[in-house]
């Protein structure tokens, strides 16, 4: 009997120092897990969505929430859309808005498809990336051109606003966004400084372009847009528009017309062949890769073909 209570007491004995060594373990992994920090806090931060209306506000938003923890950024509409012309949402959007926090927008009547879809998303935050910007009015009663991100100047302006807002909506991340934001805008200011230096000494100003996408492009630069073949994209000029253009072409000696990678060149060749003027392209920025510096590579891109269309 008395051997029996030994043996009780020695298995409560051994039992009392296996869980008081568990309790010392779990207590020295809390203590590495708060002296860490970082991985716990990281672990706890709420993800957050943030979509991009189209291309270039996509890129732009990139640069601003680049390499912030638990923060993503979408592209809503397609990389292949170019201007919104005439887009409407797809279910795809739809169910991309839903799981989105904060939309990121041009502004300036450019998303105006959506404001039907984001009426009925009162907890969605809309960031548009024009305001505060002088907008040109259109051809006709067409508004405001809203093509503000070809200027240069307006594209320092449109990602401050990105990331002014989004430091005011994510305040974990503000000190991140503002970094980021001022490392892309001197980036942006040194692409300025170059295009000018090569600009600013052009002998031909009087330029032809695709469509009306580059009046803030031109404002930039100081070049006179003579002539626009297409008023909008696909919608082919009349006989007589095709014959104006041609005999403006002409009479102001203009040697480039700049059609767009995103649309056929038909009318711009036919144009071409009755004034011998060379058909160059001119990227307005509304497609492309989905990487950080396409944009600025763009641009550089779009200089080196006026470079050689101005010369």
């Amino acid at each position: 009997m008395r051997s029996k209570s030994i043996r009780i007491i020695c298995l409560l004995l051994f039992s009392l120092f296996v869980l008081t060594g568990c309790g010392t373990k779990n207590e020295s992994k809390a203590t590495v897990s708060q002296s860490t920090g970082s991985s716990s806090q990281t672990n706890t931060q709420k993800p957050l969505t943030i979509a991009a209306s189209f291309y270039p506000m996509y890129i732009f938003t990139l640069n601003v929430a680049k390499d912030i923890p638990n923060v993503k950024v979408i592209n809503l509409t397609k990389p292949t859309t170019g201007c919104l012309h005439d887009y409407a949402a797809t279910p795809e959007d739809m169910k991309n808005l839903e799981i989105t926090q904060i939309l990121v927008i041009n502004g300036a009547e450019m998303e105006s498809f959506m404001d039907k879809v984001t009426g009925q998303m009162p907890d969605l935050k809309i960031i548009e990336s024009s305001k505060g910007i002088s907008l040109i009015k259109g051809e006709g009663d067409e508004g405001d051109n809203p093509h503000v991100w070809l200027s240069i100047t307006n594209a320092i302006t449109q990602v401050k606003t990105i990331g002014d807002q989004l430091a005011a909506l994510d305040p974990e991340n503000a000190i991140k966004y503002q970094e980021n934001t001022q490392a892309y805008i001197q980036k942006l200011e040194f692409l300025k400084t170059k295009m000018h230096q090569t600009l600013d000494g052009v002998q031909q100003r009087n330029i032809v372009t695709f469509h009306e996408a580059f009046p803030y492009f031109a404002k930039e630069f100081n070049l006179n847009i003579a002539g626009v073949i297409e008023r909008e994209p696909g919608s082919a000029p009349s006989a007589k528009e095709l014959d104006e253009t041609i005999e403006m072409v002409k009479s102001l000696k203009i040697n480039a017309l700049f059609a767009e990678p995103q649309y056929p060149v038909k009318a711009a060749d036919t144009i071409a062949k009755e004034t011998g003027a060379k058909v160059y392209t001119l990227d307005p920025i509304v497609t492309g890769p989905l990487e950080a510096g396409a944009y600025i590579d763009l641009m550089e891109s779009n200089l080196i073909t006026l470079k050689e269309a101005l010369k």
